[in-house]
Order: structure tokens, then sequence, then C-alpha cells
């Protein structure tokens, strides 16, 4: 034949003479020989999201992202030899029972599930995932918190992040209950309505658009250096896109010692809960529902209601992980 294998399965033509790394066809990165097969289903579910681009560029990063994890899990659970149209319900099966031994979050698990899901259809093969994550034994999640994760990110803290993008991030996360992708995405001068910021639907979670309000002057503060830093412009400068300002994020909250941002959008809720209630929040300390007084109840449901719009949640339950019980 054209091509002359000793034993590897890896054509003589694709080898480095003098070297243990595999050079790959296209764009694909060099590799150690060893790990040709598990590298070869990485590399083909690449080329699959690639000639799949559905979503947001954000979603398709952590699509890719959790495809290439599942890739080296199944490697590492001896799957060897797999394409993307090898996927059967064993290979489903044996991921499960290895996300549930780890005890990851459920949310964490659904999310892979859901692009499991994702790459059967794409080959065809939805029949190999369950339809219902109760056949894998999933949970539900739970959405009651068990104590607060409000965070706060100090003047000090923000002097240890160097990127000024970054950093303007981190305030109007902190200020309006932003998530991160909102936050990178901002463009001050069409999201600032004077009394609210509007949320453009390709920056939120869910693609839908909402209001939030402006309360404070510590608020406005917040959004006049965001002006001033981002002109008529976004908060992802024009020399980058949206995924490399997401890295920079990471790797310079990292440095600056800033983890679990999120719980700023913790603070954010238990601190709008007690502005609209005049108590705290269960998770902060506050009285449990049981011991409100009916017309307590009444004020507790709206705050919850409101919150929920605020932070961009459909389902008002899942306010109750920010807030307590």
């Amino acid at each position: 034949g054209i091509f002359r294998s000793s034993g590897s399965g890896v054509p003589r033509s694709f080898r480095a003479s003098e070297s243990r790394y595999l050079r790959l066809p296209g764009d694909h990165k060099h590799l150690p020989f060893g790990d040709d097969t598990v590298r070869d289903l990485n590399y083909q579910l690449k080329q699959l999201c690639r000639r799949n681009r559905d979503g947001s560029y954000a979603t398709q990063a952590k699509r890719m992202h959790h495809l290439m994890l599942i890739a080296n899990q199944l490697y590492a659970s001896g799957f060897r030899g797999m394409k993307p149209r090898s996927l059967k319900p064993k290979h489903i099966e044996a991921l499960v029972k290895d996300w549930l031994r780890q005890e990851l979050a459920v949310g964490t698990i659904k999310n892979r599930m859901a692009v499991l899901r994702w790459w059967a259809e794409k080959v065809e093969k939805q029949n190999v995932v369950a339809r219902s994550n109760d056949y894998y034994g999933i949970p539900d999640r739970q959405f009651v918190t068990d104590g607060s994760k409000a965070k706060a990110v100090s003047a000090q803290d923000l002097e240890k992040v160097r990127d000024p993008y970054v950093r303007m991030s981190l305030e109007l996360q902190q200020a309006f209950g932003l998530r991160r992708e909102e936050a990178i995405k901002f463009i001050p001068i069409f999201a600032d309505r004077g009394n609210c910021l509007t949320l453009k639907s390709s920056w939120t979670k869910g693609g839908k658009e909402r209001d939030v309000p402006v309360r404070t002057d510590e608020q406005r503060e917040v959004l006049k250096r965001a002006h001033q830093l981002a002109g008529n412009g976004s908060l992802i400068p024009s020399e980058r896109n949206y995924v490399q300002q997401l890295r920079l994020y990471e790797r310079q909250t990292a440095s600056a010692g800033l983890s679990k941002l999120h719980g700023l959008r913790h603070a954010y809720a238990q601190a709008r809960y007690k502005e609209l209630t005049g108590w705290k929040a269960p998770a902060a300390g506050g009285p449990v529902s049981k011991a409100l007084s009916p017309g307590q109840k009444v004020m507790d449901r709206q705050a919850r209601r409101t919150i929920s719009q605020e932070l961009g949640h459909i389902r008002e339950q899942i306010v109750s992980v920010y807030l307590g019980k």
C-alpha cells in the first residue's frame, strides 16, 4: 500500500523521524505517540464542533471544553479506538457512574449530559442517551443553600488585577449581580438607560434580554468608570475576542487569589432581599420562611420574584440557592 505501519496504526507519512510526537493533519497540535487513540477522538470531536456551531461563542467554547474532558475520561476508562459514531449506551453509563462517584455537582453533571445529547444528535444516534436523567440515577438539583455563598471583592483585591477591563467586569458583577459573561460583553453606551441597565440577549444565559435597576450612587459611579474605559465599545478591547478576554479574566483573577466569583451574585441577591423586605435573607442569618408572618410571607414572595427577574432566572425556585429558604 501507500502507507506502511509498524503496529501503532499510525501511517509513517504522519510520523516525525526523530521525535516522539505525532504531527496530525490540519491545525491540530503535536501530540505524544502513546496518546494517538484518545487524541483521534478528541480531534474528531473538535471537527464535529467546528461543523456544527450551535449557540453563542461562549456556548460553543464550553461545549468543546466538556467534550475534551469526556473524550479523555473515556480513554482513561479503557475505551480505546473510539470515533464520534462509536458512542454507545455503555459509554454513557460509565461516564455517569464516574461522575456520581466523584460527587460532582448535579448542575455540572446535567450540563455534561446536555453535551452528550448534542454529540449523539449530531451523529444521528439520539437513542444512545436516555431521554431522562432519572434513568441514570442523577438526582434533582437542590434549590436550597446550606449557608451563605456571598462574596465581596475589595478595592485591595481589584488592585491585584492588572487588566483594567477585567477589573471593570468584576466591579459590574459586584454592583449589579451580573454573570461573568454579561460583565465581559458589557457595552456601557448600549446598556445604560439611566434608571436601569438593559442587557442584550446575546450577553445573557438563555438568550433573553432583561433589565437591572440602577438604584444607588455607588452603582452610578461604577457605570461612569465603565463609560470612561469602554467609550463606544465593550469591555472586550478591540485586539481581543470574547474567548481571549475570558481566558485573561480567568488567569488574572486566579493570580490575584480570587475564586468562586459567582458569590458576587449571591451577595447582590442577599443585599436586594434585605432592601426589599427589611430583614436579612435566611442564607445571611435572617428568619426562615416558616418563621414569617402571613404579611411577611407576601413580601418574601414578591422580593424573590423581583430578584429572580433581576438575576435572569426563569424559575423562581432557583433564587433559593442565593437566599435560602
